[in-house]
């Protein structure tokens, strides 16, 4: 393999300015750089696995809701976060779209059956939420049937929490450029095209609907007991890093690690109540939301 394809296949460029030389430089910076990532992520995986014994004990259940636009980085941070935790105690849900019964059930019908049982934890890569983004932006649901989403979902998760589950809700925020760059990427790799899908291609055409939905979704859905918090997921280690310390420091196990720094990241996690300010503020100073 040539020095030009390995450069393509690891999705860098060789300009015409760069050498050989220069080339196999970048190419060793960036595999340093993985490793590195990797290396700073295992004391807190370990963590995870501390915490996952903690509920098995425990028999107590625990949902993470993993939300976001298309491309923001939640699989891979999902597969980090389960990376080296005990299979038998967690489930990663990823629901496709509703079969004919399902489309006749109560709406969360489907998402109910996939709850864990005592000591055990689920990941849902896209939630009940999809009804108040994608489905709401392509018109997959009637308005009626989205209005009765938003005043229903907030004593759903209430009554969840109430009955001891530990719910989690993270949302995944990406920069327009950024999920640009990212799409790009899927569509001219061979091994991330199969993450490109209709939805995606029109991602960017509808980026103001989905901030507006976006908007909505956490200014109704966002409370003290059933809280949002939103990942800047720009840079995908530290929005993996942060998110696993969200994880980490929502559940009361003992700690393997107290030398550990397990403190979030403020320019990466923000709270729900936090992004409406900024977004609110953006739209008085602009006229409009920018994120």
């Amino acid at each position: 393999m040539t020095d030009a394809n390995l450069l393509e296949k690891i999705g860098l460029i060789k300009t015409e300015t760069q050498t050989d030389e220069e080339s196999e430089k970048i190419i060793q910076q960036k595999a340093i750089s993985r490793y590195k990532d990797d290396q700073q992520l295992k004391p807190f995986q370990a963590e995870l696995i501390r915490l996952q014994k903690y509920l098995e004990d425990n028999q107590q259940r625990m949902i993470i809701v993993f939300e976001g636009r298309d491309a923001a980085g939640k699989g891979g941070t999902i597969r980090r976060v389960t990376r080296y935790m005990n299979e038998k105690h967690y489930r990663v849900v990823a629901l496709g779209k509703p079969s004919e019964d399902q489309r006749t059930q109560w709406y969360f019908q489907k998402y109910v059956s996939q709850f864990p049982r005592g000591g055990e934890i689920v990941l849902f890569d896209r939630s009940w939420y999809n009804r108040a983004m994608v489905e709401r932006v392509f018109g997959f649901c009637t308005e009626l049937e989205y209005e009765n989403f938003m005043r229903g979902v907030v004593g759903f998760e209430r009554d969840l929490v109430r009955q001891g589950t530990i719910l989690l809700k993270l949302y995944f925020s990406v920069t327009k450029e950024e999920q640009a760059r990212r799409f790009e990427r899927r569509a001219t790799d061979p091994l991330r095209q199969w993450k490109l899908s209709e939805v995606d291609l029109q991602a960017q055409e509808r980026w103001d609907d989905f901030t507006n939905v976006k908007y909505e979704m956490l200014k109704q859905t966002h409370t003290i007991d059933t809280a949002w918090s939103v990942i800047r997921s720009n840079d995908k280690h530290l929005a993996r890093l942060n998110a696993i310390k969200v994880i980490l420091n929502s559940v009361p196990y003992p700690r393997l690690d107290t030398s550990l720094n397990y403190k979030l990241d403020p320019n990466i996690v923000v709270s729900g109540a936090r992004e409406l300010e900024k977004m609110e503020a953006q739209r008085t100073e602009k006229g409009h939301f920018i994120s």
